[in-house]
């Protein structure tokens, strides 16, 4: 970075075309951090393994993330053919054993660069992805605490801990909200108006959360303890706040998510913050009679099929469904 506040192109490795594609993702289409992110990791990857697919790396004691790819030009592009992209996807699942989601992240990435490439940069004529498919994603049913789990989990936490009502409002935002981790973190005190919450989520659409008895006391008791004396200026706007007097970041979550799961006797790797989301999802659709288009507001979803999956988790519906066929007496 200059003076001038300006990312020099050479001080970045990667290739001019991806620079593009990225600041045309994040000014034009308005892409999420986390997106933009993902995409150049991908797209980076996919660079590297060309390079050594196609015979341009020959100094073997190089390691795979020091191969440097911002010598990639239009020409070497254009060269590519729809087999590379077999050979990477190949690579992926072999090599770095990603399984089917984070291929088809990949195959997303892939296509969303090569559309932009003849699209907008003009840079090819003949883009190489329209043929590519996605690998085949097989719904799964979601993995969610029971009702007696999350009672239990809310109850287990350490009230002597210095952390207590911070990480308890975590909890109890996530079980009864539903939200994403990155929303959860990027919460500001000033968008709690109260019983509403505007966050911004998946693809930087803003909307509104709806805070139960349980959320506004929550908050409310850690807004109590809630210590702010050392943070920056633009810290303290942040709700969640580290040991450190930063805004609480994504891994801290995980981390606390996965230690408060264990000490409540559950001691599941799989219960994540995304399966509290998955879990307040669940408890509503389950108890609360929420209905599938309202869950889907709720949870922010772009797609109502991506909703659909707790419609499939109640197996006591289908239990007394099949019990009440008036031929199961005979």
């Amino acid at each position: 970075m200059n003076k001038y506040g300006i990312e020099k192109v050479e001080f970045r490795n990667l290739p001019q075309s991806l620079i593009d594609f990225l600041n045309y993702l994040e000014t034009i289409k308005g892409k999420s951090v986390n997106t933009i992110k993902g995409y150049e990791i991908d797209l980076a990857m996919f660079f590297k393994f060309l390079k050594i697919y196609k015979g341009y790396i020959n100094d073997a004691s190089l390691e795979f993330h020091e191969i440097n790819i911002r010598d990639i030009d239009n020409y070497f592009i254009r060269s590519i053919k729809l087999t590379d992209l077999y050979a990477f996807l190949s690579f992926t699942e072999k090599q770095r054993n990603n399984g089917t989601y984070a291929r088809a992240r990949k195959v997303a990435a892939l296509k969303s660069y090569f559309k932009f490439l003849q699209g907008k940069a003009r840079i090819i004529e003949d883009n190489p992805t329209l043929e590519l498919e996605s690998p085949k994603i097989n719904k799964r049913h979601p993995i969610y605490l029971t009702l007696d789990e999350s009672v239990n989990l809310l109850s287990s936490l350490d009230k002597t801990s210095k952390n207590y009502f911070r990480d308890y409002c975590i909890l109890t935002l996530f079980l009864n909200c539903g939200m994403r981790l990155s929303e959860l973190c990027s919460i500001k005190i000033d968008k709690i108006k109260g019983d509403t919450l505007t966050i911004i989520g998946k693809g930087n659409k803003e909307r509104t959360v709806y805070l139960n008895e349980a959320c506004i006391k929550a908050i409310s008791n850690y807004l109590k303890v809630r210590d702010d004396s050392k943070c920056l200026a633009d810290d303290k706007e942040y709700l969640l706040l580290s040991s450190r007097f930063k805004p609480i970041n994504k891994r801290t979550v995980e981390l606390l998510v996965k230690k408060h799961i264990t000490n409540s006797g559950l001691s599941n790797a799989k219960y994540t913050p995304h399966k509290l989301r998955h879990t307040a999802a669940t408890l509503m659709y389950k108890h609360g009679n929420v209905d599938i288009r309202s869950l889907q507001s709720i949870l922010g979803h772009e797609n109502i099929s991506t909703t659909q999956i707790y419609t499939h988790v109640d197996d006591d519906i289908l239990r007394d469904a099949v019990k009440s066929n008036p031929l199961s007496k005979l």
